[in-house]
């Protein structure tokens, strides 16, 4: 339901507070551009000329196709060297991708980043060769997203010759680099090298390596994340075509393209797909050769291993196995998520281009229109991109959370629906999208891409995070020789198996007479990508909520309703002490939350969401010195007044004490600082909601007429006004003009500055509209989620 909103959102008052993720810093140097001539020295970068580009690249659209996936195979724990720092490197298993031999014996290969090379027979993985045992201790994978054991290619005739080749990276005892000498000169100052490896196995059909091994590649980067990604052969090329047996090698800036001028200098391998022959001699120290057929051999000032320029972080390419293609994922910088396809020669511009747009080093935050005489430069551009999403007011040079991994084009023959489709994903969030291969064409409009639905074999529909167990899937494709598709997944160190497909409906979260006002939704399936400890927005607000105190712990199984599969749990931690630990949800900002501007003045608000009482209620009351004093409410879900607290509301769904007696009420405020309306339930709380029962409630707020209702699955709660007269002092305006301060969930002061009437209970899929909406809406809304 999430509306796409501008890529460059204007500085807002967010709800969360935003922490970026640095990693290593090289000295800022003059910004260069490529020059046309092949060879020559860079260019300096022209400054951009005409307006920012608000929306960068298409929204994809959600595909009526969806995936089943049948587990393949789990493995085992491994453990980074040395210990990480960062909690994106501690993941059950960093298994990197899945492949099979090329000898017809239906043995797939897994490379884990923290050492193990896997082969798996009948779903059993075995260690075939520890990388990181080998060369220990220069071995290194505890710094950096692609540290490690990164990729292991096997030498399309590997049945016959035994050969195959690793990438891994080295800093010894985390130090600094080894002493060893590199290929070519390395980046200064060096953090780590790669090292691309030969192996020769005695016995190619052995379970277990034993054999040799030589150095073939070394290069050394400054910075700990973009060396070497991906090495593989061309599965399409046959004996005796130029392409066999020629390994193709993804190498990344090092982490310092931007302002440089490296992803353009023809002189580095860095930011480069390289292609060098690794049986041949004529490269330097004869550890390798170059293709006579590579497009840039013989040119003055460039290397002649370069196959293709201007790369940021190349991380998956895989050919088309019907039409040769050569397609490439490439992990943008904060804004452009892109697949090319790939020829000799190509320039995809980077640091000068991020996708089809102007990038200015010195202006981080914004991407620009390409010039009038952009098509004499020379540059290449994306055949399907998406852009990011970040929250409103993040900081546009922080890590949003997006990064793709390439994919394959389906050619396989038990799944018609994929054919001649590209499939990839997005790594973080482990999102599954598709573009026809047929679609993608250079010098065209890029090609529509979409969604794909995920199903267990049971038929449930899941999101990725649901089958690792974790926000953060860390998710890539694999695929064996047959065209058959897997997805890998660091999170839980699992690979399952795309085994077929199914009609899946697009959702629809809200009817359509309430979509323009469905100003927050919150249904606790949306994890933010970089912080499980807060909920992203689906409604159009995207006003992002904070799990409080307990965090992604407060994340469980249980959804209210079909198709609901997570809620988050609320409540009180320490019954006998006062303290700010009680698990609640919510948002706050003194100056008010830019995003609720929707609930300024607003003629009227709907509070919905669904509750299952989990525990005692009303809690024992922490601020009082009588263990037998509970507190006299129980908080639902409300949206603060303009000049709130933490705990004065303008709409609140509550459980609190009338006329000696806890009832479930609607309360409202039209007048900041001015006095509430409460409408109470007649019926007993405890029957409305019951223990351990999921309930639907709704409430909504008239400040025209001074109205109110309350609704319980669908359905009208008779009830009562509490305060007799007029205390909202109705004239047919709305509210105050005040942007609210803030949302809360489970109990008040969501700036956890106090405890106050928790509520030991969980929630699901709250929502906040900015209109009172009428009970057949209400029950348009309940129909819509249970049928």
């Amino acid at each position: 339901m999430r509306t796409r909103q501008r890529w460059r959102s204007a500085v807002a008052a967010v709800a969360i507070a935003a922490t970026a993720l640095t990693g290593l810093t090289t000295a800022a140097l003059t910004t260069a551009a490529a020059s046309t001539t092949p060879g020559a020295a860079p260019q300096a970068a022209a400054v951009p000329v005409g307006d920012p580009i608000e929306d960068p690249a298409p929204e994809e659209i959600q595909s009526t196709i969806g995936l089943v996936l049948e587990e393949y195979a789990q493995f085992p724990k491994t453990e980074p060297i040395p210990a990480p720092v960062d909690r994106r490197l501690m993941r059950h298993a960093r298994i990197n991708g899945i492949g099979e031999l090329p000898d017809g014996s239906g043995r797939t290969y897994v490379p884990d980043l923290n050492g193990p090379l896997y082969l798996v027979e009948d779903g059993e993985p075995r260690v075939y060769l520890d990388v990181a045992a080998r060369f220990a201790p220069e071995f290194f994978s505890g710094r950096g997203m692609g540290s490690g054991f990164g990729f292991a290619a096997f030498h399309p005739d590997f049945e016959h010759n035994g050969t195959f080749y690793t990438v891994h990276s080295e800093r010894p005892g985390n130090a600094g680099p080894p002493s060893d000498p590199t290929t070519y000169p390395a980046q200064t100052p060096t953090f780590l090298h790669a090292v691309v490896t030969e192996w020769v196995a005695d016995d190619p059909d052995a379970d277990v390596f034993s054999g040799t091994s030589r150095e073939v590649m070394r290069l050394g980067f400054a910075g700990q994340v973009h060396a070497i990604q991906q090495i593989d052969f061309n599965p399409t090329a046959q004996p005796g075509d130029e392409d066999y047996g020629l390994l193709y090698l993804a190498v990344g800036d090092g982490g310092i393209g931007v302002g440089t001028g490296v992803p353009q200098d023809r002189g580095t391998p860095a930011g480069k797909i390289l292609r060098i022959d690794p049986a041949g001699t004529n490269g330097p120290g004869g550890t390798y050769g170059i293709p006579a057929s590579n497009p840039f051999v013989d040119t003055p000032g460039t290397l002649g291993e370069i196959y293709a320029i201007g790369m940021r972080d190349p991380h998956r390419f895989s050919w088309d196995t019907k039409t040769g293609r050569m397609f490439l994922g490439h992990i943008g910088e904060h804004a452009i998520e892109a697949v090319y396809d790939v020829r000799a020669g190509d320039n995809f511009g980077w640091g000068d281009r991020e996708g089809k747009y102007v990038f200015d080093a010195a202006d981080r935050c914004n991407l620009y229109p390409l010039p009038e005489d952009d098509d004499e430069l020379g540059f290449t551009y994306p055949v399907v991109a998406y852009d990011h999403d970040p929250p409103p007011g993040w900081s546009c040079t922080a890590d949003s959370g997006y990064a793709i991994s390439g994919g394959f084009v389906y050619r396989g023959r038990d799944l018609p629906a994929l054919n001649g489709t590209y499939l990839f994903t997005d790594l973080v969030e482990g999102r599954v999208f598709f573009a026809k291969e047929s679609q993608m064409r250079r010098g065209r409009p890029e090609a529509q891409m979409y969604e794909l639905a995920l199903y267990d074999t049971d038929g449930t529909r899941k999101r990725m995070p649901d089958f690792t167990g974790d926000e953060r899937a860390d998710l890539r494709m694999g695929r064996d020789a047959s065209g058959d598709l897997y997805l890998v997944a660091k999170a839980n160190g699992k690979i399952w198996k795309i085994v077929d497909t199914v009609h899946a409906p697009v959702p629809q979260d809200v009817p359509r007479s309430l979509e323009q006002n469905s100003v927050s939704f919150y249904d606790f399936e949306h994890p933010f990508q970089q912080d499980g400890a807060v909920e992203v927005d689906r409604g159009l607000s995207r006003t992002y909520l904070n799990l409080i105190n307990g965090g992604e712990d407060m994340r469980v199984a249980d959804g209210a309703y079909p198709g609901s599969n997570n809620s988050i749990q609320l409540g009180q931690v320490d019954p006998l002490t006062a303290g700010n630990d009680d698990w609640k949800a919510g948002v706050y900002n003194a100056n008010g939350v830019g995003t609720l501007s929707a609930f300024n003045g607003v003629d009227g608000v709907t509070v919905m969401g669904w509750v299952k009482m989990t525990g005692q209620n009303p809690s024992p009351n922490t601020t009082t010195a009588d263990p037998d004093d509970h507190y006299n409410a129980v908080g639902l879900a409300g949206l603060l007044s303009g000049d709130s607290d933490g705990h004065g509301v303008r709409a609140l769904l509550e459980i609190i004490e009338v006329d000696g007696e806890l009832r479930l009420v609607a309360l409202g405020r039209r007048i900041d600082g001015g006095a509430s309306q409460t409408f109470a339930a007649s019926e007993d709380w405890r029957t409305l909601l019951p223990q351990d029962e999921w309930v639907h409630l709704a409430a909504t707020f008239d400040y025209t007429t001074g109205k109110m209702a309350l609704f319980r699955n669908g359905e009208r709660v008779p009830g009562f006004y509490v305060v007799d007269g007029d205390p909202w002092q109705v004239d047919g305006s709305g509210t105050s003009a005040t942007t609210p301060r803030g949302i809360k969930i489970g109990g008040s002061f969501p700036q956890d500055t106090q405890e106050r009437n928790p509520c030991n209970c969980r929630m699901d899929t709250i929502q906040l509209l900015d209109r009172a909406i009428a009970p057949r809406e209400v029950a348009a809304q309940y129909r819509l989620m249970t049928r």
